[in-house]
């Protein structure tokens, strides 16, 4: 099997490196201790488009370097509004979204806190920020902390375009020709991934953001799947046809040909993805580390 892109992409400044058959890379000879130039940033942005997913090594960003990386893709978002009422930043910046399991006093989360079990969710493959009108672009995770090796240690990704380039005929039929809108809820994945805890939460008392889910990924004009754990209905379709068709298509992207796990190594790493491409999930709940996203700027 080769890589399906629309553009073919060629890279004289940066080397890439395929992690899968059909998406991901290794990237390598990038120098984060200086400003990028125009020249490598756009191989890493055609890489992007081609791979949907990238990996850096040992990058020794700093979080001001994180946050001036991240804006070369784009508008940032502002976590500000993603913080529960009353908890501080434990980060200095807020276009840092903190997704370690440490508390803002340095202390080791709780799992049974009610921050803990919102965390659960990120075990479920999930696009970021789905649940918002406007939709994620890009996401960069950098890894602060580790857990021991042997521990755990590992994001895994799904690659929803070629899932659509191989859905049953009949399922790719239906799904183009009706055009479902799919409603995101968080609040519904986490109720997935902690039944208990949030056992009176009622998602549809709370906002969804509503996307279709076929869609064009237009950095590389293919077709993609776009699909989350967030999505508690899909528009036009009662209860039961509803989840039938989800589900259908949700164990379909996540079948083990289109996933792969990336291993965070050491402390440095980066990954960076599409979430109009790809999906992802925590493997676990240790990892270490900061993100940010970046809004589309495409219509």
């Amino acid at each position: 099997m080769h890589l399906p892109f629309a553009t073919d992409a060629s890279f004289s400044h940066i080397s890439v490196n395929p992690i899968h058959p059909t998406f991901g890379a290794e990237v390598r000879e990038v120098d984060f201790s200086k400003p990028l130039t125009d020249e490598v940033f756009s191989e890493i942005y055609s890489a992007i488009t081609k791979y949907g997913v990238l990996v850096f090594r040992n990058t020794g960003l700093t979080d001001e370097g994180h946050i001036a990386f991240a804006k070369r893709f784009g508008e940032l978002d502002d976590i500000t509004p993603y913080l529960a009422l009353g908890r501080k930043n434990r980060l200095k910046y807020n276009e840092l979204f903190d997704v370690s399991n440490v508390e803002f006093d340095g202390s080791i989360l709780d799992p049974e806190s009610p921050r803990g079990q919102g965390n659960k969710g990120n075990g479920l493959f999930h696009v970021d920020s789905s649940f918002n009108p406007r939709r994620a672009g890009y996401s960069l995770l950098l890894s602060h902390e580790l857990p021991p090796p042997g521990m755990g240690g590992a994001t895994a990704f799904a690659d929803t375009r070629t899932a659509f380039d191989e859905l049953p005929v009949d399922l790719k039929a239906d799904l183009v020709a009706n055009d479902y809108v799919a409603a995101h809820s968080i609040h519904h994945s986490r109720k997935l991934a902690a039944p208990e805890f949030y056992a009176d939460r009622n998602p549809l008392d709370y906002p969804m953001g509503r996307h279709k889910m076929v869609q064009r990924h237009e950095p590389s004009r293919r077709m993609n799947l776009y699909i989350a754990a967030h999505i508690h209905h899909i528009e036009g379709l009662g209860p039961e046809a509803s989840q039938k068709l989800f589900d259908r298509v949700f164990t379909h992207c996540t079948q083990a040909k289109y996933v792969t796990e990336v291993e965070w190594k050491q402390p440095g790493d980066l990954i960076a993805w599409d979430n109009t491409c790809v999906m992802h999930r925590a493997c676990h709940s240790l990892e270490l580390g900061q993100s940010m996203n970046v809004y589309l700027w495409w219509p």
